[in-house]
């Protein structure tokens, strides 16, 4: 089971991440996974870098492969997608893996557009999917329905397309993904908050498919740190429910997330001071029979947690 950072753009300035994705790497951790945001989740994170310009910009500077996850047919448009993943695998080959989903308002609807319900959203990525998975395949695209797309054709492409992820919370949308994805991208505090999205997409036709799980902690030196750098920093992004998807304002994660107390954020972030603790947890997703854990430390402690966890987590995960 391969561990990986997860680049979190909400949190830090891009050049900052860089640097902590080189120093992932040089700590062990195996692969970057890089979150894709227009706005951050609370006003206290205050970032919200362009991801494709730090993909490749990170990817120049390391060696080990990189995963992105977005939302095609908002910000943006699904032929846009294919061309920057297919740029990205031209020039790193095998290094690069893209997850699509169905999208937060808090990123896409600053462009303008009805923000629609649920049902709605993932019948359109389904419909972005095929048309980035068809270009990504060399084919010329006209398709008119949910998004239009006209007489498209990649031209700078890689010998191997990149594989496309499903991102998925709920088991309705991992069935869904089954249908058109290369693999699973799904999120948890805890092997058991995932089963059963990885269950669906099994038995939807993701049997043998790869499965990807960004996993969020806290880790600090004291338990006391631990869980403030998680009220701090993430408290107005597990609020649950359809909340995470339809507000559009990052103060307004921020008046949800003064609601969250520390029982509250022990369900969506696995809070602990001992690096065992987190590796027995994390070691768990083996029985789940997950091939990717990316794992996010939501405090702004990045550094100490890369040195801690490649000293003390990475290797009992290795054994």
């Amino acid at each position: 089971m391969l561990i990986g950072y997860h680049a979190s753009h909400e949190q830090f300035a891009p050049s900052l991440l860089m640097a902590c994705a080189q120093a992932a790497e040089e700590a062990g951790f195996a692969s970057v996974k890089s979150s894709d945001h227009f706005q951050p989740w609370s006003e206290r994170q205050g970032q919200s870098g362009f991801a494709w310009s730090w993909l490749g910009a990170s990817m120049a500077v390391t060696s080990v492969p990189f995963g992105s996850i977005c939302a095609p047919g908002y910000r943006y448009h699904p032929a846009v997608i294919a061309q920057g993943a297919a740029t990205l695998a031209e020039m790193f080959p095998d290094r690069f893996w893209l997850a699509i989903g169905s999208g937060q308002a808090i990123n896409e609807a600053m462009t303008g557009l009805p923000w629609p319900e649920k049902a709605e959203r993932n019948a359109r990525l389904s419909e972005c999917a095929a048309v980035i998975k068809a270009l990504l395949a060399g084919e010329t695209v006209t398709h008119r329905g949910r998004i239009t797309v006209v007489e498209a054709k990649l031209y700078s492409r890689p010998e191997t397309p990149p594989p496309i992820f499903g991102a998925a919370v709920t088991e309705e949308t991992a069935r869904l993904v089954a249908q058109w994805a290369d693999g699973l991208l799904t999120i948890g505090s805890e092997p058991e908050a995932s089963r059963k999205a990885i269950e669906a997409f099994r038995e939807a036709g993701g049997e043998g498919k790869p499965v990807y799980v960004q996993h969020a902690l806290s880790w600090a030196p004291t338990e006391d740190e631990a869980m403030e750098q998680a009220l701090d920093q993430w408290s107005s992004a597990v609020a649950g429910g359809e909340v995470n998807w339809d507000l559009r304002r990052p103060k307004d994660f921020d008046t949800v997330g003064a609601l969250i107390s520390a029982d509250r954020i022990h369900q969506s972030v696995a809070v602990s001071a001992d690096p065992g603790w987190h590796a027995e947890r994390l070691a768990a997703y083996r029985e789940l029979g997950v091939d990717a854990v990316y794992i996010h430390n939501v405090g702004t402690n990045q550094r100490q947690f890369i040195e801690a966890f490649g000293a003390k987590v990475l290797p009992q995960l290795a054994d």
